[in-house]
């Protein structure tokens, strides 16, 4: 076997080069994808939340309502109005449409999920009328896992939530349980806004969100301090879930009493936490006991970065996320038996190419003729 003395000529490199691009080009073409671990669970969940999606905006249509085809593109019917007398805070319309997509249940059972959470435990939730794309999505995470969740809701919204006077968080609540769909009721609420008593609520707004609670049958929370609400909150807690922790404390939403306000919001980790991190928190809020009795955290607060941390839109499009669809669903694969076979393949050819001079065998030089001797 005869090995290359010179260097290799240019359009030899040129050639495996090309033959590389085709190799990968190849092995691009032959992946597969697989299903991600609780894929039916996901599904299930996710379109559970087109199914209320659905039903409210036949509840809008039912009540001479229209929904707003520019601050709801996706037509969630979950998206209120931009200033009602009951709203209590500023929102951005855009991160209240993002949390309208459906495949943030199937995020939510992810969460869950790493929390430890299963099959037939009991977790606790925080959450405001604020978010409620995201409180439909844990909700029908919860149902397609067969958890069950203990709610206290602060009945307030902020800007783009479920703020009509009329159709609060609680109100929607009743409309998916009178349904069918799930069996979901808050056991307590709160009026939400400053000190989650109503404070920066006009009274007007506060009758109104007081009038909400009462025809949803739901207890209201109420006191002087915030200190306090975050205790009757504890209490409600430990009434309804009874001896030992939840699973989980899932806070959604900016609710005060539940998080602690912005301060507590730049310094509590996004998405689920073990153990909260220690720092001097400057209210020690429902989020900050559970963990202090080692109850997983999985807090929610901040739409485009949980969005991104699952590869979901960051950006409203024009059509609504397909359900079942992205990196939530399914991951890619390479086919181990292509990929194998077109290494070996490209190896065993660059090895030739690079060390073998076939030139040798393939241009066969002409024998010359051995001189003739001359006679003596």
């Amino acid at each position: 076997m005869k090995y290359r003395q010179g260097p290799v000529p240019p359009w030899h490199l040129a050639g495996l080069a090309i033959l590389s691009l085709i190799v990968f080009f190849v092995a691009e073409r032959n992946t597969d994808n697989t299903q991600q671990p609780r894929y039916r669970t996901k599904i299930k969940a996710a379109q559970l939340v087109v199914r209320i999606q659905d039903l409210m905006n036949t509840e809008l249509r039912r009540r001479g309502l229209k929904v707003d085809a520019l601050n709801d593109p996706w037509k969630s019917g979950l998206i209120g109005e931009e200033r009602t007398v009951v709203t209590s805070d500023r929102g951005v319309n855009t991160a209240k449409i993002l949390a309208t997509n459906p495949n943030f249940a199937a995020a939510f059972v992810d969460l869950l999920h790493k929390a430890g959470v299963r099959k037939g435990d009991t977790v606790a939730v925080g959450l405001t009328g604020s978010i409620p794309g995201w409180n439909v999505a844990m909700l029908a995470a919860c149902n397609a896992m067969g958890v069950q969740p203990v709610v206290i809701a602060s009945a307030g919204a902020s800007d783009w939530g479920a703020n009509r006077p009329d159709l609060s968080w609680l109100d929607m609540e009743r409309i998916i349980r009178d349904a069918g769909i799930m069996p979901v009721k808050s056991v307590a609420a709160s009026l939400g806004g400053g000190g989650d008593n109503g404070r920066g609520i006009s009274p007007e707004g506060r009758d109104l969100i007081r009038a909400s609670i009462t025809r949803n049958g739901v207890e209201l929370l109420d006191g002087e301090t915030l200190e306090e609400m975050i205790q009757k909150r504890m209490d409600y807690y430990d009434k309804y879930i009874g001896s030992g922790t939840p699973a989980a404390y899932i806070n959604i939403g900016g609710g005060l009493s539940s998080l602690g306000g912005a301060l507590n919001a730049r310094l509590i980790p996004h998405g689920f936490s073990r153990h909260l991190p220690e720092r001097n928190y400057p209210v020690r809020a429902v989020i900050n006991r559970m963990a202090e009795r080692n109850v997983p955290i999985i807090n929610l607060s901040d739409v485009a970065r949980i969005a991104e941390r699952f590869d979901l839109p960051a950006v409203v499009g024009p059509e609504p996320p397909e359900v079942g669809q992205g990196s939530l669903y399914y991951s890619e694969h390479y086919d181990i038996t292509w990929t194998v076979i077109l290494t070996t393949l490209l190896a065993v050819i660059v090895f030739v190419v690079i060390r073998l001079d076939f030139t040798h065998y393939l241009i066969r030089r002409p024998r010359l003729p051995l001189p003739r001797q001359e006679a003596i």
